[in-house]
């Protein structure tokens, strides 16, 4: 097992830099997730761990030792790709002991390590086909399984469940949380879903544009999103966002005007903000309520209704919203298309961002 450092890395591509100083410490043992939109610079972030990009500046230090010039086969990582890579004339075997081969490990160490692995990812009925009579989650496995067998200090994992059907990225989800469980080694896993990267992590780094937003638990983010831009992009249906005006700030709570008038309270540290400035107010889909002892009511039109069988999501047009706003509600609230909608906002629900896009410090669950 190794921590990962990473000291003011950057990565430029000719003149286009793509990575803008990135500080970051992943701890031994940890299971780190980067997430964010594509082109953020995830994946690019990942490749310099493992020595497939050269680093432009700073510096990379694996297990305490620097890292910028060790070749990749000499950095104890291993990588699992998105595509699996597989060689199709090989055995499953074959193409889990190929690594071990190339290395000069004798036939006896190599069916030891796939065999370890093969039990580990319960592929052990597998190992004398061959890739084309593999599943996709099979063909995962294998590709896995070879990472597996080196025993590397590190796991790098770029986007390995996107070519599966959504069935499969949940089991798959599993089985690499139980992976981690038991072999206990430092992970770090590049997605775009941020469901992924909920479950599976023990911290995000939230990446946009080639900078870090955010770095902290699952929880910490969902709860507690540093600016909008991780407040939009954590959680499932995504925070809504409605523009208004601070009217009036302590250090228990804001009251925001809307564009239509009506004025919503929030309980945040508002201490800092400017009567009169223009804020952000955001609540999650899940956290509307339906009754006046719920808060501030905001009204809409019904744009669009999905019926998920355990819950409802609601689309409604809202004036102020940035966009129309999504209201999840349990299974037995109903509206049809066109009809108005009246929820609450309650203030222990509600999050409030200034004119630069900064979180006012939630006082609220």
């Amino acid at each position: 097992m190794a921590d990962v450092v990473l000291r003011g890395i950057r990565k430029s591509f000719g003149d286009i830099e793509t990575l803008h100083g990135i500080d970051l410490d992943i701890k031994d043992g940890e299971f780190v997730v980067f997430v964010g939109p594509s082109g953020c610079g995830k994946s690019t972030l990942l490749r310099t761990i493992a020595g497939l990009e050269d680093i432009t500046a700073g510096d990379l230090f694996i297990n305490g030792q620097r890292c910028n010039d060790t070749p990749p086969a000499k950095r104890g990582v291993a990588m699992v790709f998105q595509s699996y890579a597989l060689y199709p004339h090989m055995t499953v075997a074959e193409n889990m002991a190929f690594g071990l081969k190339l290395a000069g490990l004798d036939k006896q160490e190599m069916k030891l390590a796939v065999d370890r692995a093969a039990r580990i990812l319960q592929i052990e009925h597998l190992l004398e086909r061959k890739p084309k009579a593999l599943s996709g989650g099979q063909r995962q496995r294998v590709a896995i399984g070879r990472a597996i067998v080196r025993k590397p200090n590190v796991f790098l994992f770029d986007e390995p469940l996107s070519n599966l059907d959504a069935a499969l990225r949940v089991q798959m989800r599993i089985e690499i949380t139980k992976l981690h469980r038991e072999l206990n080694t430092t992970m770090v896993y590049v997605t775009h879903d941020q469901v992924e990267a909920m479950t599976l992590a023990n911290r995000i780094v939230v990446l946009s544009a080639g900078n870090i937003e955010q770095v902290g638990t699952p929880l910490e983010l969902y709860h507690h999103p540093r600016n909008l831009f991780v407040a939009g992009f954590i959680g499932s249906p995504k925070m809504n966002f409605i523009e208004g005006r601070l009217t009036a700030a302590s250090a228990t709570e804001a009251t925001v005007e809307l564009a239509d008038g009506s004025r919503v309270t929030a309980a945040v540290d508002a201490s800092a903000g400017q009567i009169g400035s223009k804020v952000t107010l955001g609540i999650r889909p899940e956290h509307f309520g339906f009754d006046a002892e719920a808060g501030k009511a905001v009204k809409g039109q019904v744009i669009a209704v999905e019926h998920l069988g355990e819950a409802t999501n609601f689309y409604l047009q809202v004036e102020g919203a940035a966009d129309h706003m999504v209201v999840r509600a349990s299974a037995e609230h109903d509206a049809a298309v066109g009809e108005q909608l009246s929820v609450f906002l309650p203030a222990r629900r509600c999050y409030l961002f200034n004119e630069s896009g900064l979180a006012f410090a939630r006082l609220g669950a």
